[in-house]
């Protein structure tokens, strides 16, 4: 199987590399790639989600990985609901799915979906895995991390909710009522 891969950062391996800057890279029949997952919590990080996923494809690379698909995703970690991850979950041909650190995949509940993974003979392969070695400090961390957003999550729906029932209400222009009205 030849694969074409179209460089775009300069710096891509391969078999062998044309003039026009394509990469011809041979995938041997029992190579199996890796998904490459990247994520950001908002759009206004959209330019850290390109740079993450420039490291990602640089380390797979660098450990001779064949890249089979990227899945990129905007979004918070606390979201359970996020498609572009379940649908990466649920393809079961994806065999080794790439991060650059555990929060990019998961914020709760990594070491179960890694457990559940490895039952199926998949894995999921950290790339920085000195983000937080301590466990007590990495659950703190994770459990203030929730707090924090249910609070401000909370806080943000009471303003929203707030703000509707004033709009609703006819405007209090300040002054008093009419003489004789009561």
């Amino acid at each position: 199987i030849w694969m074409k891969i179209i460089a775009s950062s300069g710096s891509v391996l391969g078999d062998r590399q044309q003039a026009s800057g394509t990469i011809i890279v041979h995938v041997h029949g029992n190579a199996q790639g890796v998904a490459i997952y990247a994520r950001v919590s908002s759009v206004d990080q959209k330019a850290d989600l390109d740079r993450q996923i420039v490291r990602l494809t640089e380390h797979a690379m660098r450990e001779h990985m064949v890249v089979v698909n990227v899945v990129r995703e905007i979004g918070s970690g606390l979201n359970g609901h996020r498609p572009a991850l379940l649908r990466l979950l649920r393809n079961t041909e994806t065999r080794t799915i790439l991060v650059e650190h555990r929060d990019r995949l998961l914020r709760f509940g990594f070491d179960y979906l890694e457990a559940a993974l490895a039952a199926q003979e998949r894995r999921i392969l950290v790339v920085d895995s000195a983000e937080v070695d301590d466990d007590l400090v990495r659950d703190v961390t994770e459990v203030m991390t929730s707090l924090c957003a249910r609070l401000y999550g909370k806080r943000s729906a009471a303003n929203r909710a707030r703000r509707a029932l004033a709009a609703m209400q006819p405007e209090n222009t300040g002054s008093a009522a009419p003489e004789g009205v009561d």
